[in-house]
């Protein structure tokens, strides 16, 4: 309760009277969700699993908390980071159902708290399963399911003018019935009249696996061709178990200067051979063009490559045309998605995991007590068993394409920390 003194001081002064009331209403994330436990963390700050205690339901929620910045021992707030500020504003815009969606945004000492719907699944460990613990392939259905809704959410963003730029397994989340969702915006950019060049802030851009040769090659200007680019890698990626584009990268200097990644373009060289200028003409305008010249030279040989791998022509070609060197002339997301690859048998479903039986299905996401401290005191839950997952996230809305049916997930994978480092999976 306000005493005399302090009312009467509010009566006269109208902003804190509204700073007074709404201080009141405020709830603290603790107030909201039962923590359930610590999901990952990375240079961002950390993720938890959360239970709604304000619906009778208890939903699920992924909560990712910024950590403030740390300088020496001392932690200091120094306000809040530009891939904070960039996943905030553009996942408050967005809403589709194959794109992350963002529930509230809680501001509590200092602290930055983003709550999205919870995904029990990630591209990441369906690989993993397949990989380590099927040991067989992911089926032509559940492939052709999951890279549907995948380009059905890009669509989404290309349309609304958002660049993705980082597209990966790792950031292509999957619900318990098998809806894909697009997550991960922290690299994300608008390039509908940016209030400034899209090189500037960001000199490196896209995991180095994932990333066009554009990009390698130097480009300070580029378009949606870089996620589609992506998009091809991710599929190849699924289809074989393992990155098709495995490169060392090459670290920024003192300086910060980008250097020449020679070893990622020689992983891709091997594989699509050397571009040519004929079919390629703005290459030789690159920044990187002249050391590029300096390679050895290399055939295509993707062919081969997804002959015992995807087993269709439709799928070798789709991955032909997404794997374009000519951002100008590879194939567009809208395109992709009316593949004759679609078309054929087995056709994808708005469940990607319809068709495969529960032991296909990877395993629940696995959360951990002992790293949870930093968030709020976590209570004991015996089923609960630790170890280091990766983030849940996700819901939103559009065209959906096919069945449903209801599953789970999880499990482990280790990758290159690329250009951002993401969460260490044990």
């Amino acid at each position: 309760m306000l005493d005399e003194w302090s009312s009467n001081i509010l009566q006269h002064d109208p902003m804190r009277l509204y700073r007074a009331k709404r201080d009141l209403e405020h709830r603290t994330v603790i107030s909201k969700y039962n923590i359930l436990g610590f999901i990952s963390s990375g240079t961002y700050g950390r993720v938890y699993k959360a239970q709604s205690l304000d619906d009778e339901h208890g939903t699920l929620h992924a909560i990712k908390k910024f950590k403030p910045d740390k300088e020496g021992d001392v932690v200091t707030y120094t306000g809040i980071s530009q891939s904070a500020i960039r996943e905030i504003a553009l996942n408050r815009e967005l809403s589709h159902d194959n794109v992350v969606a963002l529930k509230e945004v809680i501001l509590e000492d200092k602290s930055i708290y983003m709550v999205f719907d919870y995904a029990e699944h990630d591209f990441l460990q369906v690989i993993h399963h397949h990989s380590q613990t099927l040991r067989s392939p992911i089926s032509t259905a559940v492939l052709k399911s999951l890279i549907y809704q995948l380009i059905n959410g890009l669509i989404y963003l290309h349309s609304c003018h958002v660049l993705h730029r980082d597209l990966k397994p790792a950031n292509i989340l999957i619900t318990g019935n098998g809806v894909v969702k697009i997550g991960d915006l922290g690299l994300a950019r608008l390039i509908y009249e940016p209030l400034q060049p899209l090189f500037a802030g960001d000199k490196v851009v896209v995991t180095i696996w994932y990333r066009a040769p554009e990009l390698l090659l130097g480009a300070k200007h580029y378009t949606k061709a870089i996620d589609c680019w992506a998009v091809g890698c991710v599929m190849a990626e699924l289809a074989s178990l393992r990155p098709i584009f495995k490169g060392e990268e090459a670290k920024l200097d003192s300086k910060k200067n980008v250097p020449f990644q020679r070893d990622q373009l020689l992983k891709i060289f091997e594989v699509l051979g050397t571009p040519d200028e004929k079919e390629w003409p703005s290459l030789v305008d690159m920044p990187e063009y002249h050391s590029m010249k300096r390679l050895d030279y290399f055939t295509n040989r993707l062919s081969d490559w997804c002959q015992s791998r995807l087993r269709s022509p439709q799928g070798y070609d789709l991955l032909r045309r997404l794997f374009i060197y000519d951002p100008e002339r590879r194939l567009n997301a809208k395109d992709a998605l009316q593949h004759k690859w679609f078309h054929e048998d087995p056709k994808p479903t708005w469940n990607a995991f319809a068709s495969v039986s529960t032991h296909q299905i990877p395993p629940h996401r696995r959360i951990s007590q002992d790293e949870a401290p930093s968030m709020v005191p976590i209570p004991q839950h015996a089923s609960l068993q630790g170890a280091h997952g990766h983030m849940g996230i996700p819901f939103g809305q559009q065209s959906k394409p096919g069945s449903s049916t209801s599953l789970s997930g999880g499990g482990h994978y280790v990758q290159s920390s690329g250009t951002r480092k993401k969460a260490r999976l044990q």
